[in-house]
């Protein structure tokens, strides 16, 4: 199957993720990452001492290489890596999840914002955090910054759905909603962290900070316990930071990838 074919098929994994938890149906695919392995006419991706061709066992997380504080004081999870049997069963050959839907936050940004925030506070001290988000970031940024007892400010643009609102408030974010879309939202925060001295503004995507956090989805999935090497990752695009987390893990597992 074309990897075209392969990512619009991604479009419709929430369906095949039901079964496993009832809020699966409002997760959004840019939170579940997929990969795939390479599978020779003779073996399966992984494999059992057994009689049977097709058999797949569902991969056991081990500790991130990439771990620091961040996860000991549980910013961010390491998040099951399980086997899609529909999807292998669609392309021929092993497709697996990760479920980074799980995380506390909701999406696979409590990676980033763990790093960036926890690097904040140790080289700079800071305390304050202005960000900018129509969604998933600004959750991010208030669920890690609640844990580190730091304020958050999220500025959100007029498009931001109730719901999203009244989440980001529940974690003790100081919300302000401001302009037609996420643009005018963030010239009010960059202008706002501008003038506060021990405010930093935060970015929902473009942060190297934040790419690295992002890194350890990699670092996770090269240590499960996936036999056969990987031939693909495949993740949805936004801003680009997921894109370019990935992008430093593969760098940086470039022995066995």
């Amino acid at each position: 199957m074309r990897l075209p074919s392969i990512i619009s098929l991604l479009q419709t994994t929430t369906l095949f993720l039901h079964p496993i938890t009832a809020t699966a149906a409002t997760f959004s695919t840019r939170d579940i990452f997929a990969f795939t392995t390479h599978r020779t006419t003779s073996t399966t991706a992984v494999r059992h001492h057994s009689s049977s061709r097709n058999k797949y066992t569902v991969p056991t997380m081990t500790t991130s290489s990439n771990d620091d504080s961040t996860k000991s004081q549980n910013l961010y999870l390491s998040t099951p890596l399980i086997l899609s049997q529909p999807l292998t069963n669609l392309c021929n050959r092993p497709i697996y999840l990760k479920l980074d839907s799980l995380q506390p936050s909701g999406s696979f940004k409590d990676r980033g914002m763990a790093h960036l925030c926890t690097t904040l506070r140790s080289t700079k001290g800071t305390t304050r955090l202005i960000s900018s988000s129509g969604g998933n970031a600004g959750l991010a940024v208030a669920t890690v910054g609640s844990k580190l007892g730091m304020d958050v400010q999220v500025i959100v643009p007029q498009t931001t759905k109730e719901l999203v609102l009244q989440k980001l408030r529940g974690l003790g974010a100081d919300v302000t909603v401001h302009g037609a879309n996420w643009n005018e939202a963030d010239v009010l925060a960059r202008q706002r962290a501008g003038e506060d001295d021990e405010a930093e503004y935060v970015s929902p995507y473009d942060d190297p900070l934040l790419w690295t956090g992002h890194s350890t989805v990699v670092d996770e999935i090269v240590l499960s316990s996936v036999e056969e090497s990987i031939g693909a990752i495949i993740a949805s695009v936004g801003g680009g930071g997921l894109i370019c987390g990935i992008l430093e893990g593969v760098s940086r597992h470039n022995d066995v990838l």
